[in-house]
This record gives structure tokens, sequence and C-alpha cells, in this order.
């Protein structure tokens, strides 16, 4: 997972039992978190991350909602537990890097530092902003584990739910591995700023909504991946334009895992939608009224109180994941789960419908000013490469 961009004014955010006093701002549509703010950072680093969400009260889980996707069991072993890789037909990382027991090693790492050396900063800075929300692995795995489905109670478990869940997170470790390894092989960055910035955001963990509720688990899961094979696709397009092929090759890979990623999710959700369309809309609603909250919300690097949103303004600006992108996500599953076309809804059910179909038309009027704010959004300096200003 990794995904980002910049803010605009649209919705109201959600309670701000989730935010620091100081977060209590204007009302502002986050593309990529839903709880950013200027003291968000700083806050959640310094350990108080449970005061910040201690009167948050999680929804109850329907019986109805629980039993469904049990029901489905049987069918996630035969149609979505497939679409993991055996490990032994798995791409390792090892396999797009130098070889440390080749005789060849040094002369390797020196061609992809020659390669490396005339990327731009601000590539670089998508590139280690990527890695670093791909590294906060243990607290996606978390996020699936609190779900009563993909709860795996002995840590082992042989449910299909939880057998998915592990099979997800030991394929995504591989992501976070590889761009670790290419980035510090790089000489571009500065390591240690990097590695901070990893622990704070895995010590500051995640709040992405009622993670127990396994419809707005999956559907936002699917919103996830398709976002991160965006990301990941333009990456390896710039990096194929700056003339470096095997990083393009690094990051088409990455890419492609999380399509296969996003066919699970969003065949698990379109299943439910199928099965109980009421509590999926329901769901998805939610989900899009809370405004999608992504991997890094909470991402500071020991200085920057605003890194995540510096971050969002640069990969908006070259181009990596934009406004547009997010409204075309949103078109994309509207279609595909059948929402404007679904039945037999309650009135909250037929709300949410309404809703959610004509969010589409009053984003896509909002990105074009989204874009431009990102583009004219000054340049900072970034501690990940030696505070130089992009």
């Amino acid at each position: 997972m990794a995904v980002k961009l910049n803010n605009f004014s649209f919705q109201s955010l959600p309670s701000v039992a989730l935010l620091p006093a100081r977060a209590q701002r204007s009302p502002k549509f986050s593309i990529t978190s839903t709880i950013y703010s200027s003291s968000k950072g700083k806050a959640m680093s310094s350990g108080r991350a449970g005061e910040a969400n201690v009167n948050v009260v999680r929804p109850m889980l329907p019986p109805k909602n629980d039993e469904i996707f049990k029901s489905m069991e049987d069918w996630v072993r035969s149609d979505i537990l497939i679409l993991l890789k055996p490990v032994e037909k798995s791409w390792q990382p090892h396999d797009f890097l130098p070889n440390p027991t080749s005789d060849g090693f040094i002369e390797q790492v020196n061609e992809l530092r020659e390669r490396a050396k005339d990327i731009p900063d601000d590539y670089f800075v998508v590139l280690v902003g990527d890695m670093i929300v791909e590294e906060a692995l243990p607290s996606y795995h978390t996020l699936l584990g609190s779900s009563n489905i993909f709860y795996d109670e002995t840590g082992c478990d042989n449910t299909p739910w939880a057998t998915w869940a592990r099979g997800w997170s030991a394929e995504e470790n591989r992501h976070g591995d590889l761009l670790n390894k290419y980035l510090f092989l790089s000489g571009r960055v500065e390591m240690k700023q990097i590695e901070k910035t990893t622990q704070y955001l895995i010590g500051s963990g995640t709040d992405f909504g009622p993670r127990t509720s396994p419809s707005y688990l999956t559907i936002y899961t699917s919103f996830q991946e398709r976002a991160t094979f965006i990301s990941h696709a333009n990456t390896a397009k710039l990096a194929m334009k700056y003339g470096d092929k095997k990083l393009a090759q690094i990051c088409g890979t990455i890419a492609a895992d999380e399509k296969r990623h996003e066919t699970a999710y969003t065949k698990i959700a379109g299943k439910f939608f199928e099965l109980d369309p009421n509590e999926a809309i329901i769901a998805f609603s939610d989900l899009l009224r809370r405004k999608v909250s992504m991997p890094g919300h909470l991402m500071y690097d020991g200085n920057d109180e605003n890194l995540f949103y510096h971050f969002s303004n640069v990969c908006s600006r070259i181009g990596v994941y934009t406004a547009r992108d997010y409204v075309t996500i949103l078109e994309h599953f509207v279609g595909t789960w059948n929402v404007e076309k679904l039945s037999g809804l309650s009135s909250e059910g037929r709300e949410a419908q309404d809703y959610v179909g004509g969010l589409v038309q009053r984003l896509r009027s909002l990105e074009e000013r989204a874009q431009a704010r990102a583009k004219k959004a000054p340049a900072v300096p970034f501690s990940w490469i030696s505070g130089r200003e992009v």
C-alpha cells in the first residue's frame, strides 16, 4: 500500500474526537487523509495516539454482516486464495538488485548509482514516501486482524480469511524490502531520516474507520489497492522517462502485485454487494463521507509536522497520484459494483446510493482546483534528501 495527494475544500471532517485540539480547523476534503492536520505528526509521534482516539466509539457489527462473510468461506477458498502466488513462483527483492555474493557486486552497485544520479529530487521524495508507507505493513496486518472475519486467533488459523490475510501480508512485505534496498544502494537519500520516519509511522499506528466491519474494510482496501497500483505504475513510467529501466521494472513489478491484490479485494466486496446490497452501499457511503484516509497520513520525520501534506503535494505535482486519479477510482468502483442499479434498499440504503452516485460529478468539478493548488505549493525542504527543497 502507498498512496497520497493534497487537500481541497469540499466536505466536513469526521468526528473531532479523532483529532488533537490544534487540528480542529476549517472543513477540508482530503484525497488522501481524513484526519490531516498540521499537528498530527508531532502529536502522534510523541506517544499520544491513544489520547487522540480514546473517545472513538466503534459501531457494533451487525450479526447479519458477520454471518454473510462467514458464509463466503468456500467461495474464498476457490476464488480468492488462488490469487496468492506460491512462494517458489514469486519474485523476491534479490531478483532486481545487485548480488552481494557475486564478484561483480561493487560494479553492479556503481551501475545502479550511475543510473540514479541524474533522477530529480522530487522523484526520490515520492519513492521514499512510497517505501515508508510500504514498510508500515505491521499496521495494515493489524488492521485486517482486528476484523471479526480476518481475525487470526492462534496466529496460524487455517480459515480462508486468516490464510488470505497472512498471504497478502507476506506478498506486500517484499515491496518495502525492495524499495528500501534500492534506495540504500542509490546513494541519493538520507537513510537514517527515512528509518526514523518509518519508526514514527509504525509507532503511531493507523485509523481508517470502523475496522471491525468486514464490509467497510474490504471496500476500503479495494480502493487502497487500486490507488496503490496507480501510484507505483506512475513511478515506473517516470523511471523509464528518466532512463532507468531497472528502476522502472522494480516499480512496475510492485504495481502488478498491487493490481492482483486489488482484484481480490474488489471481488470480495463485490460478492458482498451481491449478497447484501443494502449493508454494502451504506458501508461504501460511510467510507466516502469519512473520506478515504490513506496509509501514511500520520507520517512524521521528527522535524516536519506537515510531512504527509508536503509529500502529497509533490506526488500530485509530478503526476504520480492526483485528484483526477482519486475521482477516476471512485467512478470505477461505482460502475464495478453497479451502485446505481442496486435495488431493494432501505431508506438509509437509498440515501447512501444517492450520495455515492452523485459524488463523482461533484468531485469532478473540484479536481482542477486541487491540481492547481498542488502545483502552486511552495518548495519545502525534505530531510529524506539532506534538506534540499522540492
